[in-house]
């Protein structure tokens, strides 16, 4: 993993107990049941012959593996352990087919499935057996904490906890983006690029990493813009019909954290002359919402008056 992260708090210690073992008859009770009450375990019934066990599987245990140790998995092959098979069919569990995966928590039964799930659909299973037994996905609470500090102003710390959240888990659009935004804040624009280079391309298009491409598109359109700050002022003042003025002062505005009158200036000029720059004050505009998010009061207080104006 890329240096940024490796100073990072909270990272999971390395090696630990095995949460991926073989079960049978004479383990159940302690390797599935008993275990259940420490944390989530899931057993997948299998067979040597089945088509689908051979893709299921390996996924499986590439999820359960993300989890480092949130969620054990126990795998049985139902051949080998007949009577227990029938032991617990008799119990009502659905082992009429393989591959069947049973969840367990608490020494009970909490969810199950049958057929070859794609991966997608795997940790959303997983993620639900831990909100169910009050654990959190790997990174969830590192995100939330480093969301929390970005917002106080506090980068530097929230780089820390968002560094770590990746260590733990690279599948986090939350945890790329909220440290892209980290890095701004404190003025690291070059790192910032590097390591939105390195967000895997899964996640490329997830609103997270295209809003905090934007927020740094913005930071560097904006710092040009800001050093002619009052010249732009002048130029409007002498001629407020001067959009290209009037879009550079809302980049300035927007850099300098003034979202309110950013927005205002962009809604003036599509006011004065919507198709202006083939419509690049509105195209101006989406991204500004795009880097501060959907649900910030300034995205929400511009998208209405934006609505007003287009659809009146």
């Amino acid at each position: 993993m890329n240096t940024l992260f490796n100073d990072a708090p909270g990272a999971p210690a390395a090696g630990g107990a095995p949460f991926i073992t073989d079960g049978d008859q004479a383990g159940f009770m302690t390797d599935v049941i008993e275990a259940s009450r420490e944390l989530p375990v899931m057993v997948d019934f299998w067979a040597t012959w089945c088509g689908p066990c051979k893709t299921l599987t390996p996924a499986l245990e590439k999820v359960i593996r993300a989890q480092n140790g949130r969620v054990k998995l126990v795998k049985i092959d139902v051949d080998k352990n007949q009577a227990l098979v029938a032991q617990l069919t008799r119990m009502g569990l659905p082992l009429q087919s393989v591959p069947t995966v049973v969840a367990f928590w608490q020494g009970q039964i909490a969810d199950t499935f049958s057929g070859a799930l794609p991966e997608s659909e795997l940790k959303r299973f997983v993620e639900g057996l831990l909100k169910l037994a009050g654990s959190s996905a790997p990174g969830e609470e590192l995100v939330a904490e480093g969301k929390a500090l970005l917002e106080q102003g506090q980068a530097e710390q929230a780089a820390q906890y968002f560094g770590a959240a990746l260590q733990e888990a690279q599948d986090k659009p939350e945890a790329w983006g909220g440290l892209v935004r980290a890095l701004l804040g404190m003025g690291d624009e070059h790192r910032a690029e590097q390591l939105l280079a390195q967000v895997p391309e899964a996640l490329a298009q997830h609103p997270e990493i295209t809003g905090a491409r934007a927020v740094l598109t913005l930071a560097q359109e904006g710092r040009k813009a800001q050093s002619a700050m009052a010249g732009l002022e002048q130029r409007l003042t002498a001629n407020p019909d001067d959009h290209e003025a009037r879009y550079e002062l809302a980049t300035a505005l927007n850099a300098s954290g003034a979202r309110a009158e950013a927005a205002a200036a962009l809604l003036e000029i599509i006011q004065r002359d919507r198709s202006w720059n083939e419509d690049g004050a509105r195209l101006q505009l989406l991204k500004f919402f795009e880097a501060w998010g959907m649900d910030d009061p300034a995205t929400m207080a511009a998208r209405r008056k934006l609505s007003a104006m287009l659809f009146r």
